[in-house]
């Protein structure tokens, strides 16, 4: 983990592993392809993922307070994540990459989440046409829930969901478009979010 820095760094722990069925058989999530996406994103435009996703998101958004940041050189007001090893609370610095990448390992607050969703939907990341196809439903993922590109979809609403979860993170943020409801619960553990996120689900639909 301590190696994993840059996106050219991931290319040898993703290497050498056979491919689960043919493209577009069926779905199924893989952390893997993102990091591929984000090493094209790279080589597409000639600016490191992390730059990338500062200059094209991050400021247009007005999300001062998201950056991929070193887990070595985290800011003071940084939140740590923990999780229990031999009945001990211990810090994830040794379960994590240095530095996330395009799989995930952002660090980010609720109110910079619900900047995202209002920035996105109202064409100041990508264009509105874009935004349409990324929320369109591409494949079947659960009984619940579709996938479009990148993110996941209620089958029976227009709500919009991100989520993710690791050695001591957990995070899933909904926003409904149509509503302009959003919630997003972010959770320095690995288990911490889903309690509260399924409570408001529960509050948010009677």
């Amino acid at each position: 983990m301590q190696d994993l820095l840059t996106t050219e760094q991931f290319l040898p722990v993703l290497d050498g592993y056979p491919t689960k069925f043919p493209p577009g058989e069926r779905f199924c999530y893989c952390n893997g392809g993102y990091v591929v996406l984000a090493l094209i994103a790279e080589r597409v435009s000639g600016v490191p993922f992390h730059d990338l996703v500062r200059d094209r998101v991050c400021l247009p958004a007005g999300m001062r307070d998201t950056e991929f940041l070193r887990s070595d050189e985290l800011p003071e007001r940084t939140a740590v994540g923990y999780l229990p090893i031999e009945g001990v609370s211990r810090t994830n610095v040794f379960h994590l990459p240095v530095r996330g990448n395009g799989d995930g390992g952002i660090y980010s607050t609720v109110a910079d989440v619900s900047a995202f969703w209002r920035s996105l939907f109202a064409g100041r990341i990508v264009p509105a046409g874009w935004v349409a196809e990324m929320v369109r439903p591409r494949s079947d993922a659960t009984p619940e829930m579709r996938y479009g590109l990148g993110f996941w979809l209620h089958r029976s609403s227009d709500t919009v969901m991100l989520e993710g979860h690791d050695a001591g993170v957990s995070f899933r943020t909904k926003h409904d478009p149509r509503s302009h409801v959003t919630h997003t619960v972010i959770s320095n553990n690995s288990d911490g979010a889903w309690p509260i996120t399924r409570r408001l689900d529960e509050l948010l639909t009677n």
